[in-house]
């Protein structure tokens, strides 16, 4: 099945067709780095985690590149004498990486800052300014927006009918002209201020984008991605100054959607958003990934309380059925070959179908429990690795290595120590014939939630999840 993606310019679902197969190139828009990251900036993040694994698979090479905004309106207003912008810029980058490394995005190929890439938007303003889309004005530059006839196309949307630009009005010729390049103030830091022909200032935030993309990837790539708000004006502008300037950029348009609390979307300008550090403190970064994928990423994901429980007992059954597997078959289980279920391959064609995706992990858990149930091992083997296989192409593997950390923990530690001794306890009573002893340790046990396995080599533990939370999932 060919890949299938939903272009936001075509607003319509379209093949996939890389300009080099040998090489898938993406980019996407990072964040701001005025402040810390939220739970809306991590899901778009793992969006785009997912679409490049599955990329990867597909194709086998991707360029990934998401830049860090450290220059801004925003950077600017949220220094501080003790912490100037650039300090705080360089801060909030690294809590960005922490964040996003803790649920397992994975880094990309260029992460590009804005200020290193200066002398390549001074040259993609002149080329502007010379094709008759761009006019400078009291050391301002401004983009033409009646000039190009194209503008509104992502978004479908007339000129008349768009919101003025937020740039200071001042001899723009339009309402909608969006500035190229920012004229010094007196009031901001000379150190967020660079020469230009058209006298000392700063990029505007438009220019960033078009010019670091086609500095790392080059004037036409495949993939331009960013959250659903980002479309106007961010990425309509990008796609005027980029194309007006001779650039063929990106070939598909994709968007993630935004995480909502309650009825309104998530941001820090409506001070109703979730801050990255306070969810991963409250629960397994895996859960929170988990939590994050599970809705197909160009729908509206409402965040509460039953959203991380349901994630956590789902995680539960992976990895129950896992280390079941393990036990009984053994290290002679990785000698069997098991395809990608065709079920799996086709949802993840299909616009990335992540939801459906894993129905048919939890599928093919049921039908390996039920093959280890019935002692037939080589079904049970297919589809472990298969599971395997899938879990690995989400970043959702509980038994990977970036996950070990949560499982050493002091709690897991203690508890393992706990239960470990009962199912002695147990062992010695049944030895003994004293089956009221072994009832009252058994029962004990399953109050706690937790679930036993008497097999031949040992009695082994996990939590038990079934009881409260299956009828959620």
């Amino acid at each position: 099945m060919t890949l299938r993606l939903h272009d936001t310019k075509a607003q319509a679902l379209r093949d996939f067709v890389p300009i080099d197969p040998r090489n898938v190139t993406i980019y996407v828009c990072g964040p701001t780095v005025q402040s810390g990251p939220h739970i809306g900036h991590l899901r778009g993040a793992l969006s785009f985690d997912i679409l490049r694994r599955w990329l990867a698979d597909r194709f086998g090479r991707v360029t990934f590149v998401r830049n860090v905004t450290d220059i801004d309106d925003k950077v600017l207003a949220n220094a501080t004498e003790s912490e100037p912008w650039w300090a705080l810029a360089y801060r909030m980058e690294l809590a960005f990486t922490r964040a996003y490394a803790a649920i397992g995005i994975l880094p990309p190929t260029y992460e590009p800052r804005a200020t290193a890439s200066i002398p390549q938007m001074l040259e993609l303003i002149e080329r502007l300014i010379d094709a008759g889309h761009a006019y400078a004005v009291d050391g301002s530059v401004y983009f033409d927006v009646r000039s190009w006839s194209a503008y509104g196309e992502l978004t479908n949307q007339r000129p008349d009918a768009m919101e003025s630009s937020p740039d200071t009005d001042a001899g723009k010729r339009a309402p909608q002209d969006f500035a190229l390049w920012k004229a010094a103030k007196p009031e901001e830091p000379v150190s967020a201020t660079w020469e230009s022909p058209w006298g000392p200032g700063r990029p505007g935030w438009h220019i960033e984008c078009s010019a670091m993309s086609r500095r790392y990837l080059g004037p036409e790539f495949d993939i331009h991605g960013g959250g659903l708000d980002l479309r106007f004006p961010h990425h309509e502008n990008e796609l005027a100054q980029s194309t007006a300037a001779g650039d063929p950029f990106a070939r598909y348009w994709v968007h993630n959607g935004l995480v909502t609390v309650g009825d309104q979307k998530m941001s820090k300008s409506l001070g109703n958003f979730l801050l990255a550090d306070d969810v991963l403190r409250a629960h397994d970064p895996l859960v929170v990934r988990y939590a994050l994928a599970a809705a197909h990423y160009r729908s509206s994901l409402s965040i509460s309380p039953s959203t991380f429980d349901e994630a956590e007992a789902a995680l539960e059954r992976i990895r129950t059925f896992m280390d079941r597997a393990d036990r009984v078959l053994g290290a002679a289980s990785w000698l069997t070959v098991a395809e990608l279920p065709e079920a799996f391959a086709a949802a993840m064609d299909d616009d990335l179908g992540v939801p459906q995706a894993l129905a048919v992990v939890h599928e093919t858990m049921r039908a390996g429990n039920a093959a280890l149930d019935a002692g037939d091992r080589d079904a049970a083997a297919r589809a472990s690795i298969a599971v395997g296989r899938m879990v690995g192409i989400l970043g959702l593997n509980p038994q990977d290595p970036q996950w070990r950390t949560m499982d050493a923990s002091a709690e897991a530690s203690a508890l393992d120590a706990l239960v470990t001794t009962m199912i002695a306890q147990r062992a010695e009573a049944r030895a003994t014939k004293d089956w009221t002893a072994a009832d009252r340790v058994r029962d004990a046990i399953a109050a706690a939630g937790i679930a036993l396995e008497d097999t031949p080599d040992g009695t082994h533990w996990s939590l038990d999840d079934r009881s409260t939370k299956e009828q959620r999932i």
